[in-house]
């Protein structure tokens, strides 16, 4: 899904109901209460979706009220989303720039900054209201967070309202304890015999007598979708109250009702149709006709929904429909699944396909069986889900697929390989690559832009891969650039890329800069997206300024500069990925001309586009540059929390190890220049020596004496003399109080 694509209208919208349908005054009551949640939890044909349309549609002030209707293809937090704000810009709410073009950053979690974006503009513009529809389709972890983040931080007035056939993931109970929540249920949804008598009259044309209703609530136990489809065979039936009699409440029952009294009575063109058209998760005259080999089925569609036979009208121009789910159900039980189902999802599949929507017509292949034709689709738009950000999307349409294709295929592997890695999923990467591996022979077509599958595989894992150790990280990169010899092919670039971020990992500047010079230079020339020139651009300053070469650091800052400048200026924050290293760069050459403020001023900005951009390495990168900066311009405290921030990192994430060494030097030069202030003050009597200080900051863990021996390489006797040292210049008795006294003074 591109989140700069059309949205399908219907899914933005509430959907079509019967203008008289019956009111659920009571209902609508609670759902105006100000809780910023309300859960709307029921099975299916309970009326969640009437109600909710009821109240989205109420002529009164309440504040816009933005709709999304969900299913499985929306389990994916790019798509995800992309909906929600469109669907508020679709209600004329004023929000979202910025967040829609965040998702279309691959690899940025929308939680990183799509959706702060977007809690921010909603506390400029003022109240509105979220309905989110069968949010039971989705099962991302990434969205549930997302989601829950949303609702803690709503601005006043704002609310979330979800409707769904089982509890949401979300944390309910903390939510109804600080009377945050309303709920409601299938005991709240369940029909009242007045509601039950006016949908009777609504839909049979036929007053039932109070004690019949009663009888018909019974049986059905108030379920809105049994009552209804009781109310239809009381249309033709003889003697209706006979027929209440013949109903049964369970929802195996009346789900054969639809078979046997629904189905029966209509005339076989209208039931072929719907036999045949049921494998359709959604539909519209057009794809109706193409699917199934004829012609008229907007005309037939028009005619089934306005007669009330559980076809559902997804938006006011009756465009797009689709089955109540326990209709198609029963429809799926009747239908005949051999090989007319094939060929009707096939068909589908090419008129999805025509019409740009790759997604859906690989969905269909892959329910017609056709597993080898879309995984070819899916290799060949590789580069589309990417450049779209639904790297996620990608990888979901490639684990329906059988696994043993996945298996026997090299570059359906590898391309999962790169979904894995772009959507942050680097757990399934090495996995991904090995099966790749395994299926390589001499005579695989390599991906598009690269010389051999082989070289692709090896840059990948250099690139995203967990497996590895700096040394054989390079040597697979070095692999892959000795199979990438080719310069017109984008695989020349970006192997030297990621050969040369590897060596500047290690700080071997005299081999890493060449290779990024190359990266870069190559990368120009091909036009790669701007996105990987730009990063190319910016691992060649920092490398070169590392290697002491500031005036080619400043060449590349200087051509690269109305690129990155643009960039920016398009995407704000979101353009971090590509140019928070040649900020970064930028300021450290401010900071050698000595102009410090201004470098602090560049490197502070850095810092935000590199936790945009969260990638650990960078960001980490970045935070020691920034705390140098502040520590020349005087403000200790914030070089501190930076020096932390990165080692918060470093503790969670595997970096590079040049910049763990930074980490760990600016953190000493840190608590140096502390504890030279508090000596200088008289804060301590003596100075703490640099082994001390090692000493101290290893006390604030759960470390042993021996085991901080052998962190430091010192026997334990040494370390016992180090701490009585220490205790005895912070003059303190415990280890407690000497991390308590060393975080007071600022030496940790």
């Amino acid at each position: 899904m591109q989140p700069d694509r059309p949205m399908l209208a219907g899914k933005l919208a509430p959907s079509w109901t019967r203008p008289t349908a019956v009111p659920r005054l009571r209902l609508l009551a609670r759902l105006d209460e100000p809780a910023p949640l309300a859960v709307v939890v029921a099975p299916a044909g309970w009326g969640k979706t009437t109600l909710l349309v009821q109240w989205a549609r109420a002529d009164d002030d309440r504040p816009p009220v933005a709709w999304v209707t969900l299913d499985d293809s929306d389990d994916d937090p790019v798509r995800f989303w992309a909906y929600v704000v469109t669907a508020m810009q679709h209600r004329g709410v004023d929000v979202g720039a910025e967040a829609l073009a965040a998702l279309r950053v691959p690899g940025l979690d929308p939680l990183d900054l799509a959706v702060p974006s977007l809690i921010n503009d909603l506390a400029a513009a003022g109240p509105c209201a979220l309905v989110l529809d069968d949010y039971h389709s989705v099962t991302d972890r990434r969205i549930h967070e997302a989601v829950e983040f949303l609702i803690t931080y709503l601005p006043t007035g704002s609310r979330v309202v979800i409707a769904a056939r089982f509890d949401p993931p979300l944390p309910l109970a903390r939510l109804r304890a600080r009377g945050q929540l309303t709920e409601l249920r299938v005991g709240d949804l369940r029909l009242k015999p007045a509601e039950a008598a006016d949908v009777v009259d609504d839909v049979a044309r036929v007053r039932l007598p109070a004690q019949e209703v009663g009888a018909l609530v019974d049986r059905t136990e108030g379920w809105a979708a049994g009552v209804h489809l009781a109310a239809l065979t009381l249309r033709s039936a003889f003697d209706p109250l006979v027929r209440i009699a013949e109903i049964a409440g369970d929802d195996r029952h009346i789900a054969d009702y639809f078979a046997t009294e629904v189905l029966v009575r209509l005339p076989e063109d209208h039931r072929d149709f719907l036999l045949r058209s049921s494998v359709l998760d959604r539909m519209c005259g057009e794809l109706c006709d193409a699917a199934l080999q004829r012609t008229g089925s907007a005309a037939l569609l028009d005619d089934l929904e306005r007669a009330g036979l559980f076809v559902v009208a997804l938006d006011e121009h009756r465009q797009w429909y689709r089955y109540h789910r326990l209709f198609r159900d029963a429809l799926r039980r009747e239908a005949d699944a051999a090989a007319d189902d094939a060929e009707a999802l096939r068909a589908a599949a090419a008129w999805f396909d025509a019409r740009g929507d790759v997604e859906t017509a690989i969905r269909y292949l892959t329910a017609a069986g056709c597993q080898r034709e879309a995984a070819e689709r899916l290799i060949a738009s590789d580069d589309d889900f990417l450049d779209a950000g639904a790297a996620g999307t990608f990888l979901r349409l490639a684990d329906d697929l059988d696994t043993e294709l996945v298996r026997a295929d090299t570059r359906l592997a590898i391309a999962m390989a790169s979904a894995a890695g772009f959507s942050g999923q680097f757990e399934r990467v090495d996995a991904l690559l090995d099966l790749a591996e395994r299926s390589l022979t001499d005579d695989v077509i390599p991906p598009p832009g690269w010389t051999t599958a082989a070289a692709a595989i090896d840059t990948l894992r250099g690139s995203f891969g967990r497996r590895l150790d700096p040394s054989a990280t390079i040597g697979v990169a070095r692999r892959a650039v000795a199979l990438e010899g080719d310069p017109t092919r984008h695989g020349y670039a970006i192997s030297r890329l990621t050969l040369g971020i590897a060596l500047a990992g290690i700080e071997a500047y005299d081999e890493a800069v060449p290779l990024l010079d190359e990266a870069w230079r190559r990368a120009t020339a091909l036009e790669l997206p701007v996105f990987t020139r730009l990063i190319t651009a910016g691992a060649l300053a920092m490398a070169l300024l590392d290697a002491t070469r500031d005036a080619d650091a400043q060449a590349v800052l200087d051509a690269s500069a109305t690129a990155a400048d643009a960039l920016e200026a398009a995407l704000g924050a979101v353009a971090g990925a590509a140019i928070a290293l040649l900020r970064a760069a930028q300021g450290r050459v401010l900071y050698e001309q000595g102009r410090i403020a201004d470098a602090a001023a560049v490197l502070e900005r850095a810092a935000r586009l590199a936790r945009a951009a969260a990638f650990p390495s960078q960001t980490a990168r970045v935070l020691v540059v920034l705390a140098d900066a502040l520590v020349a311009a005087g403000d200790r405290a914030a070089a501190r929390d930076a020096v932390n921030e990165a080692r918060e990192i470093a503790d969670n994430d595997p970096l590079l190890p040049a910049t763990v060494r930074r980490i760990t030097a600016a953190e000493e030069r840190l608590g140096r220049g502390a504890a030279r202030i508090a000596s200088a003050q008289g804060a301590v009597p003596e100075a703490l020596t640099d082994r001390e200080l090692s000493v101290l900051r290893a006390l604030q863990g759960p470390l042993t004496q021996r085991e901080i021996g052998n962190e430091l390489y010192l026997s334990r006797n040494t370390v016992k003399g180090y701490t009585k040292s220490l205790y005895r210049k912070l003059q303190v008795t415990s280890r407690s109080d000497a991390v308590r006294r060393g975080r007071d003074l600022g030496l940790i």
